[in-house]
């Protein structure tokens, strides 16, 4: 077993992590329990990697897997009778199982496959699994959205650390950092925090969708009037500023566009915004592949009006994402598969290529096949859920978390253009849509006359609990 660098608390949270969750089983609700983990595994869990002979990769995705995997398996097993394969599984089917083609056609073996598709599962398909047989109604999506809201606040001292005194938690916790350091580095000084999460990057993508999730549970009336006994009005306003403070122009602009996209869509009642958010990611991998596009002039506006910085960091990935899909096309209908097959090398062997967007990645390593099926895997929740409920509905009780988590996957998307920030929470949206929807086929009318009857039944003063309450669960110590 190949073993990370970092001290003796690497080891001791890794796989004490799996015994903490089948402890959360036993304490608490299940759905609640499985919440619990991912976020708090996400947000805390040291940002490391084993290699055990037959398993791809032991990482905190891994770990919460496995430990979800096993209390439900000694708690909650008849959870698992609960499942029922669907034709709206099969786009996230295929997208775990494109390394497999990569490796075959690329005479990696069929080992080298089955490995590389294990590890996909895992990042992908397992948390997927795992939203389809627990989050899938009302009332469990509100644990997933509070679950998130509450980490995101928790998150909030140690950013404020990070910012004053510079990304060092993880060294000081695990015993390195987790990335490159000069990265955290902001124009005009100050610093990007990271916290435990793999770059500044993914942690201002987190914060951002508290206060996503946070404004619309507020929006909706689903915010409950306190969180940890303390007014949750004040602590989303305290959200907002940090995530702001936090300097990340991408998230922020991300983050309005889609609030912004919501809003309207159900002021209009119309999805057409949604549909445009969908269709970006399309055309600006069919303009840089096919050449059309080469975002000098993005880069030159940024630069006017901007940041210099900001636009020679651009367009540096604009001139490596290039060379990056000459490679690519020289490939097959599958990709070049791994082990760096994908990358560019000079005339010594040398590595010349930086890979910074999930898209240029997947198209190296898995071809236009593989592109094809995570791109996929991503929207299909998202235009079922457009498709089959009306954009009025989107500022129910009923559905308002819900979309929410359409609109962020949305996001998702467009962020995967110029980074790789792979977060399993986000495939639990994805699970959770698909649930949602197939539960809706089922019997719960998508029709607005039902929701806003539903929402006015739970036009009641909620008393909380010491953590969220909600009046159709039974009270816990975490959430209600």
């Amino acid at each position: 077993m190949e073993t990370p660098n970092g001290n003796i608390i690497v080891h001791i949270t890794m796989f004490g992590w799996i015994p903490i969750v089948m402890m959360l089983f036993k304490k608490l609700e299940a759905r609640v329990a499985v919440a619990a983990a991912f976020v708090g595994g996400w947000m805390f869990l040291p940002i490391a990697s084993y290699h055990i002979s037959g398993i791809p990769s032991y990482s905190k995705i891994t770990a919460t897997c496995v430990a979800i995997l096993a209390g439900a398996y000694v708690y909650d097993k008849e959870r698992f009778s609960e499942f029922h394969f669907s034709a709206a599984d099969l786009p996230m089917l295929l997208w775990c199982s494109a390394p497999f083609f990569s490796s075959i056609v690329n005479n990696l073996g069929i080992h080298d496959g089955l490995s590389q598709s294990m590890y996909q599962s895992i990042t992908w398909g397992i948390p997927y699994y795992i939203a389809r047989i627990y989050f899938t109604n009302e009332d469990s999506i509100k644990i997933l959205a509070l679950s998130i809201f509450i980490g995101s606040i928790v998150y909030m001292p140690f950013c404020w650390f990070e910012m004053i005194m510079s990304p060092q938690l993880h060294r000081l916790t695990y015993g390195y950092h987790q990335s490159d350091f000069m990265q955290t580095l902001r124009d005009g000084g100050g610093f990007r925090p990271m916290v435990y999460m793999d770059h500044g990057l993914m942690t201002s993508m987190w914060m951002a969708l508290g206060v996503f999730l946070g404004t619309w549970l507020l929006y909706t009336g689903e915010l409950p009037e306190n969180i940890i006994s303390l007014p949750s009005r004040y602590l989303f306003i305290l959200l907002v500023i940090t995530t702001i403070m936090m300097k990340s122009f991408g998230t922020i602009v991300l983050l309005l566009i889609g609030l912004m996209a919501l809003y309207l869509s159900t002021r209009i009642k119309s999805a057409i915004l949604i549909m445009i958010m969908l269709l970006v990611p399309h055309l600006y991998m069919f303009t840089r592949t096919t050449g059309i596009w080469d975002g000098k002039n993005l880069t030159g506006f940024i630069a006017n009006k901007f940041s210099a910085t900001r636009s020679q960091s651009l367009q540096f990935r604009f001139d490596n994402e290039k060379i990056l899909i000459e490679k690519a096309l020289q490939g097959s209908l599958f990709g070049w598969g791994g082990y760096g097959r994908s990358r560019v090398y000079d005339e010594k062997g040398e590595d010349i290529s930086i890979t910074d967007g999930l898209w240029i990645i997947t198209f190296g390593q898995n071809g236009i096949y593989g592109l094809t099926m995570m791109v996929i895997a991503i929207q299909w929740p998202i235009f079922l859920f457009i498709i089959l409920v009306k954009p009025d509905l989107w500022k129910t009780k009923t559905w308002g978390a819900s979309a929410v988590m359409a609109l962020f996957l949305s996001i998702f998307m467009i962020d995967n253009l110029l980074n790789a920030m792979i977060n399993p929470i986000y495939m639990l949206f994805s699970g959770s849509l698909i649930g949602m929807l197939l539960n809706s086929s089922k019997g719960l009318a998508v029709n607005r006359d039902t929701c806003l009857e539903a929402d006015a039944e739970k036009n009641q003063t909620l008393h909380g609990t010491r953590f969220i309450p909600s009046p159709s669960m039974k009270p816990s110590r975490f959430i209600g």
